[in-house]
């Protein structure tokens, strides 16, 4: 799922390098699930990219090669079956992204293959440093609550409140 336009959500994804023979593996078992998805959902188009991604309303982009690559496919299309397009709030990022790793672990399911907790955690992780980064007051260093017009901090902000 993209972050809004402009807002980097600083996941980042270990990512650790196959030799050539592991690629080739991968790659088939990878191939294979992915033809399979196509045929299951014709309303989606799958196209290669940079990275893994769900582009609303209907793209989802299939990132390079890495390990573990179908989970981050069934991620992105759990993404768009639940019709994930936008958040106002970035609580509501983490909510998105949580329903989507559980609909990737039911997708697993349905496909027969052996779902990585451990993977699905890391990454929901990225998402949740992301957060408690972003939500740090940087004048007191409490953590802020957010609503429509942005980030607040009780502490800052009752102090400057009360000097008016």
């Amino acid at each position: 799922m993209s972050s809004r336009t402009g807002e980097d959500w600083g996941g980042k994804r270990k990512t650790q390098n196959l030799n050539t023979a592991e690629q080739k593996n991968y790659s088939i078992s990878f191939n294979v699930l992915l033809d399979q998805l196509k045929n299951d959902f014709p309303e989606f188009d799958f196209r290669h990219g940079s990275k893994f991604a769900f582009r609303p309303p209907k793209t989802i982009v299939i990132g390079p090669s890495e390990p573990k690559m179908e989970f981050l496919l069934l991620h992105e299309l759990g993404h768009a079956l639940l019709g994930h397009k936008d958040f106002s709030i970035d609580i509501e990022r983490i909510k998105m992204e949580s329903d989507a790793w559980e609909k990737a672990r039911d997708l697993a399911t349905k496909y027969r293959i052996d779902f990585d907790d451990d993977m699905m955690q890391y990454e929901l992780d990225t998402y949740r440093d992301w957060l408690h980064k972003k939500s740090r007051c940087p004048i007191c260093g409490l953590t802020r609550f957010q609503d429509a017009s942005g980030y607040h901090c009780p502490s800052c902000e009752a102090f400057r409140n009360n000097k008016k």
